[in-house]
């Protein structure tokens, strides 16, 4: 009788708690379009055959993005079987009885029973591509997707989520902006939802914010512009104002371009432009690099290989063979050394300075965050909308505790008047500000010409290294001969004066390490620069990444407080002097009492120790 009764109790308890276990929605596909139905909106194709369109509800013509449902969207995003809608218990009821207007208490009875949602959000957990994440997706056939107070109450429940379980979220935008329908209740939804955001923020956890046709008013302007990275489809109206509400302030007619993504792309307002078939790869990389679980480590302590450089050329050759036409650029060697890379533009406030290459990558096993100077676009001159580019990535690292790698290659900040307007002061100085206390291992690399401030706005680093046949100056030599011999054609003369080589740099200790390039230069054999190159890297990195954040600002600090002017820096130019006086002194068989004593140099190969802090030049 006793077994009975406990083997009762068991079966009671274990429905308990199979009722208590969290149901995963069983999504299913996109439903098959009836033929006469299956047209493009846009171009007027026939699309019944397209299976493009009948799985994604993308035109394989013109490439048009059709609305799709909060539901469809879930599907073509979330893992199969992994998604669990957030419970709905604690949350804002519908206001509409409370407000006494029946129409709009008809408009979302109707717009229940047209869609089968509560409302216009759907929330909850899932995995996308392996990686857990919060999904919330807005549905703009729900009465626009516009944002009232059970919408806003829910987007907030789910960043709250998000923030108390750990982890990153995904947002899907698609609305009109406030419900005009609850009046000021719903204009505050833009506060709750901002505030949620932040709190997430706060924790370091990602919010990946995907942008879809239409994204508009105080959603657009609230959580949907908060993402650490923005994507938008392909042609997707996004913008604050309606157009017909900016063309009345402007007084004249205006381009529906101006309200587009790739208006958006232009201006530096979002990230990328993502065709909906690549949506879900893409947001899964961005999931794997945000939420890197792995380190770099060492599987057996063994003296690192070291390429030999080498005999350095005369100046004048190394500044022609850094301005070589087919050296490898900043994203020649991203795209040989990385294993993925998901790129961010824009500087979230005016443009996007294609100069700068800037994003998410995989570097040995490992998620970093990398910055490049492109050299061939606009003549890799980089504006102040480039550098203020580069501080958003610089700030991405440091809130995921990434390692940042900046791949230097520019003849110099870009001189003109509209950069001067935007303030190229400003942003070199807060530039290079922000780099020096950055809580996170910071290797910068002179890849080809490092022209004054433009170059050492992102040289501000734990390890500089420059490659064999890179060069860095305070002004180049053309301009140098203009100035001081009134001669352009004289620059050669002046070159090697200027003391700009690798070997130079590292002489006076402004680099730790010079990279060794195939013979002949780095355009002779790119794919093998890009190994030397990935190589010394990841040596470097190994060796700094376990400091801490407080070690990592001053350990930088040490180096450019007492560059120029402690013996480290200049030991090896006062160890050669004092050689010289030296052997000049026992040649006259002094008998001098008191004796020169030569100042060993640091050896620039030897790891540092763990716990002590690196010397400001090896």
């Amino acid at each position: 009788m006793k077994d009975l009764i406990s083997y009762g109790a068991y079966l009671v308890q274990k429905e308990k708690l199979r009722k208590k276990r969290p149901k995963t929605v069983r999504l299913t596909p996109l439903q098959q379009v009836p033929e006469e139905e299956a047209v493009c909106f846009s171009c007027g194709a026939d699309l019944f055959k397209s299976d493009m369109y009948q799985q994604y509800r993308v035109c394989n013509s013109c490439g048009f993005h059709q609305n799709i449902s909060a539901w469809e969207r879930i599907y073509l995003l979330a893992d199969p079987a992994s998604f669990i809608e957030l419970e709905l218990y604690g949350t804002i009821t519908d206001p509409s009885p409370l407000l006494g207007n029946e129409d709009y208490e008809e408009r979302i009875r109707e717009a229940r029973e047209r869609t089968g949602l509560s409302e216009a959000v759907i929330a909850g957990t899932c995995t996308i591509g392996g990686n857990p994440a919060v999904l919330a997706v807005l549905d703009f056939g729900f009465l626009g997707g516009n944002m009232g107070m059970v919408v806003g109450d829910r987007i907030a429940k789910a960043f709250e989520t998000a923030t108390s379980k750990n982890l990153p979220i995904v947002t899907v935008v698609s609305s009109g902006g406030a419900r005009i329908e609850e009046g000021v209740l719903s204009l505050v939804q833009m506060a709750k939802t901002i505030t949620t955001a932040k709190q997430l923020y706060n924790k370091n956890l990602a919010h990946i914010s995907i942008l879809t046709h239409p994204t508009t008013g105080e959603v657009y302007a609230s959580f949907a512009n908060l993402g650490d990275v923005i994507f938008a489809e392909p042609k997707a109206m996004i913008g604050f104002a309606p157009l017909r509400v900016v063309a009345q302030t402007e007084k004249s007619e205006l381009s529906e371009m101006g309200h587009t993504a790739e208006s958006h792309l232009e201006h530096g307002l979002i990230d990328q432009i993502v065709h909906r078939t690549k949506l879900r790869n893409l947001i899964s990389i961005t999931l794997d690099l945000f939420s890197s679980r792995y380190r770099l480590g060492v599987k057996k302590k063994v003296t690192p290989y070291m390429a030999s450089t080498h005999p350095q050329e005369q100046a004048w050759d190394t500044i022609q063979l850094a301005r070589h036409e087919e050296r490898p650029t900043a994203l020649d060697y991203i795209t040989e050394m990385t294993q993925s890379f998901v790129e961010i533009h824009g500087d979230r406030s005016y443009r996007d300075d294609p100069a700068i290459v800037c994003g998410l990558a995989e570097l040995g096993g490992q998620a970093v965050v990398i910055i490049g100077q492109q050299r061939d676009r606009n003549e890799g001159r980089t504006t102040p909308e480039g550098f203020r580019k580069a501080q958003r990535a610089m700030k991405m690292a440091a809130k995921f505790g990434l390692p940042l790698i900046n791949l230097i290659d520019t003849p110099g900040a870009y001189p003109g008047a509209e950069s001067e307007e935007r303030g190229i002061g400003n942003a070199l100085a807060s530039t290079m500000s922000l780099l020096s206390d950055l809580p996170t291992p910071v290797i910068s690399v002179i890849i080809g010409q490092g022209g004054s401030e433009g170059a050492l706005a992102l040289g501000i680093a734990n390890r500089v290294l420059i490659m064999e046949n890179a060069f860095l100056s305070v002004i180049p030599p053309e301009r140098a001969a203009s100035i001081m011999l009134r001669d352009v054609k004289r620059a050669e003369e002046l070159a090697s004066t200027l003391k700009l080589t690798a070997a130079d740099c590292k002489e006076f200790g402004v680099v730790d390490l010079v990279v060794p390039e195939p013979a002949g230069g780095a355009h002779t054999d790119p794919a093998e620069a890009a190994r030397l190159l990935r190589n010394l890297i990841l040596r470097e990195l190994l060796q700094i990444q376990g400091y801490s954040p407080e070690k990592h600002a001053r350990s930088r600090y040490k180096r450019f407080r007492y560059v120029g002017s402690s013996a480290p820096f200049l030991g090896g130019i006062f160890a050669k002097q004092t050689a010289q006086i030296q052997k000049f002194l026992q040649g006259e068989d002094t008998t001098a009492e008191e004796s020169v004593q030569i100042t060993e140099e640091p050896d620039p190969e030897k790891p540092l120790d763990d716990d002590s802090d690196p010397l400001p030049l090896p």
